[in-house]
């Protein structure tokens, strides 16, 4: 299955589209409140070494394009066919780097409709008992047995960040965007705290559309109490 594919690099589409709303505030402890950046994430996916090598050749590394918020992490030059079934497809979906040790393709929901996939809200990296897909590349084929989920809303923050807002990893908040005639609030936003991430909330491109994130007006995150349904199997 390494037949060679010509895909459409001008058809390439933006990766994340980044909205930083200056939102000063004094949360707990009294400090002012870091610079808030929401993050549009379109389709992607993640491989693993060995699925970029069939895809794209042997000892074929994945290539910077861009770097993303995150430090370390970058949209690739590469990317792949994403077949569903009934031969439905999406022919240029971005690889997002570094590589992983499972590999995951991320959509959002109108995506998954039109490749004929009942993609599971899930938080990344938990793909146990999701559907599968194929996906292709210039040299090759890899079928993915499972890996095709929706994201699940979540924010990226240091432990500095998390303390300030009263939260630590796990918790769950809410983000509440003002936009003319499309104000909304986003809740279960899963918390990921560490020593090193930067205040970040990630949506996929249906919810940011839903909102108008382009046009919005004003963005507050705050804390939610209750758990959160969509890990569940």
């Amino acid at each position: 299955m390494g037949a060679a594919l010509n895909l459409d690099r001008a058809a390439i589409e933006q990766i994340v589209r980044r909205i930083v709303m200056q939102q000063p505030g004094v949360p707990q402890g009294g400090e002012t409140k870091p610079n808030l950046v929401v993050s549009i994430s379109a389709r992607h996916c993640h491989l693993t070494d060995e699925h970029v090598e069939i895809l794209f050749g042997a000892g074929h590394k994945l290539t910077q394009a861009k770097p993303l918020y995150q430090d370390g992490f970058y949209a690739a030059e590469e990317t792949v066919m994403v077949v569903g079934p009934r031969r439905r497809m999406l022919p240029t979906v971005r690889v997002l780097g570094p590589t992983r040790k499972q590999s995951q393709v991320e959509l959002a929901f109108t995506d998954s409709i039109s490749l004929g996939i009942d993609a599971p809200v899930r938080h990344s990296g938990q793909i146990e008992g999701t559907p599968g897909c194929v996906l292709v590349g210039p040299k090759g084929v890899v079928e993915l047995q499972q890996g095709v989920i929706r994201a699940a809303r979540h924010v990226h923050m240091s432990v500095r960040d998390a303390e300030g807002y009263g939260v630590k990893s796990g918790d769950l908040m809410k983000l509440y965007v003002q936009s003319a005639g499309c104000s909304i609030t986003f809740e279960d936003l899963l918390v990921r705290a560490d020593n090193t991430s930067k205040l970040e909330v990630h949506l996929d491109t249906d919810e940011g559309n839903a909102c108008n994130m382009d046009a919005a007006t004003r963005i507050e995150l705050l804390k939610q109490n209750g758990a959160c349904g969509c890990n569940k199997k």
